[in-house]
C-alpha cells in the first residue's frame, strides 16, 4: 500500500467509521435463520453476509478487521484517526438479555483495539436501548472504565423511537456525562419500509436518511432538549438532510401547533431550527460535496460540522483529496478535519498521530 502524503495543516479525523466483532455475525445468522425475520435486517444484513459481490466481501473483510487492513486503508487515504462504532443495527435487532450482555462484549473488543492503536482509533459505546437502566449503566461503564466519550445508538430498535420518555434515562446519563449521542442510521422499520424495499431504497442511498432524519426530527418535537437542554446529538450525512428543511420545519411545526391537530404536536421552548443549531453536531459521513457542507456550516456553525468517511461502506481516497481542496478558510478547515472532532469525542493532543 502507498500512503497518503499530501501535506495538510490539520490532523484528519474520520468519525463516523464502523467495525463489528465476529461474534455479532453469528448472533446475526441465528437470527436471519429464523422463520420471521425483520425485512429491513434482511435486506441488509442478510446481503452483507452472503453476497459473493466485491462490495459486500470488502465490506465484511474490513468491518471485522482492527488492524492491519484498517490502518493500511486509513493511510493510503491520509485519515489519521478513526472514531469507531459498532455497525448498525448493532444490538438493537437482538433479544433484550442479548443485546445486554453483548454490547458489554462489544465494548470491551473496542476498547482493546483502541489500546493497541491509541493515536489511531477512538471509540463509541454501544448500548441496548431495549433496557434503558443498563443502557445508562453501560454509558457511566464505558465512560469511566474504558475512557470512551461517545455513545452510538443505530436509530429504532424494533420500531420503537427514543422520542418515547420510557427511553429517557439514557439521556439523562448521556447528558450527565457530556457524553454525545451518534444517532446513526438504521433501516425503516417494518411498518415503514414496504415502499423503500421494493424500489430498492431502503438502505442509504435513501431510506437511511428517511428514517434517521425521522427519527431526529420525533427527538426535537418531543421535548427532549427542553427537558435535557445540555444534550448533544450527532448525525451523519449532512444531518440526514434537516438543515436543508430548516425552514419549513419552522413553520410547518408553529402551524400545526396553532392548528391544534395532534396531541404529540406541543409548543417548544424554541424553533426546531434552534435545537439543530445547539444540540446537534452534523458530519459528512458518505457526503463528501462541499456546497452541501458550505451550505450547513452556515446553518449550524463552523464548530458543529465535522469530517467523516464512512468506512468501510463508503472507502473512497478521492473524496479525501476532494475536501482537502475545498474552497474553505484554514480556520473553518481545521475545524472540520481536526478540532471540532477533538472537542466532542475529548481526544487530547497528546493522542494526536505525530
Amino acid at each position: 500500500m502507498t500512503q497518503h502524503t499530501r501535506p495538510a495543516p490539520y490532523v484528519r479525523i474520520a468519525t463516523e467509521e464502523a467495525f463489528c466483532p465476529s461474534e455479532m455475525l453469528d448472533i446475526y445468522r441465528t437470527i436471519l435463520a429464523q422463520p420471521h425475520v425483520d425485512p429491513g435486517f434482511k435486506s441488509l444484513m442478510g446481503f452483507y453476509m452472503s453476497s459473493p459481490s466485491e462490495r459486500a466481501q470488502h465490506i465484511m473483510r474490513c468491518l471485522t478487521d482492527m488492524d492491519q487492513i484498517r490502518i493500511g486503508h486509513m493511510d493510503d487515504a491520509g485519515v489519521d484517526m478513526q472514531v469507531i462504532a459498532l455497525t448498525s443495527p448493532g444490538v438493537q435487532c437482538m433479544d433484550t438479555a442479548t443485546a445486554v450482555s453483548f454490547a458489554k462484549f462489544a465494548n470491551d473488543e473496542l476498547a482493546t483495539g483502541i489500546r493497541r492503536h491509541p493515536t489511531r482509533f477512538v471509540g463509541m459505546i454501544a448500548v441496548a436501548p431495549q433496557d434503558p437502566a443498563e443502557a445508562a449503566k453501560e454509558i457511566h461503564r464505558g465512560v469511566n472504565q474504558l475512557g470512551m466519550h461517545s455513545v452510538v445508538i443505530n436509530s429504532h430498535t424494533h420500531g420503537e423511537y427514543l422520542s418515547d420518555p420510557k427511553f429517557w434515562e439514557i439521556f439523562e446519563a448521556a447528558e450527565a456525562l457530556n457524553t454525545p449521542i451518534y444517532l446513526h442510521p438504521n433501516t425503516p422499520p417494518a411498518n415503514m419500509i414496504g415502499p423503500f424495499l421494493e424500489a430498492g431504497l431502503d438502505g442509504a442511498v435513501f431510506g437511511f436518511g428517511v428514517e434517521t432524519g425521522l427519527h431526529a426530527l420525533r427527538l426535537i418535537t418531543a421535548g427532549v432538549f427542553d427537558r435535557f437542554p445540555k444534550l448533544q446529538i450527532i448525525l451523519g450525512h449532512m444531518g440526514e438532510a434537516l438543515p436543508f428543511w430548516a425552514y419549513r420545519l419552522d413553520y410547518m411545526h408553529a402551524a400545526t401547533v396553532r392548528s391544534k391537530r395532534y396531541d404529540s404536536v406541543k409548543p417548544l421552548k424554541r424553533k426546531p431550527s434552534d435545537y439543530l443549531r445547539d444540540n446537534f453536531h452534523i458530519t459528512c459521513s458518505g457526503m463528501a460535496w462541499h456546497k452541501a457542507i458550505a451550505f450547513t456550516q452556515d446553518v449550524v456553525g463552523e464548530d458543529r460540522v465535522l469530517y467523516a468517511m464512512d468506512y468501510p461502506y463508503q472507502y473512497a481516497i478521492d473524496e479525501v483529496h476532494a475536501l482537502d481542496g475545498m474552497d474553505m478558510n484554514p480556520v473553518a478547515k481545521k475545524k472540520f478535519y481536526q478540532t471540532n472532532a477533538q472537542a466532542l469525542f475529548n481526544i487530547p493532543d497528546a493522542l494526536l498521530p505525530r
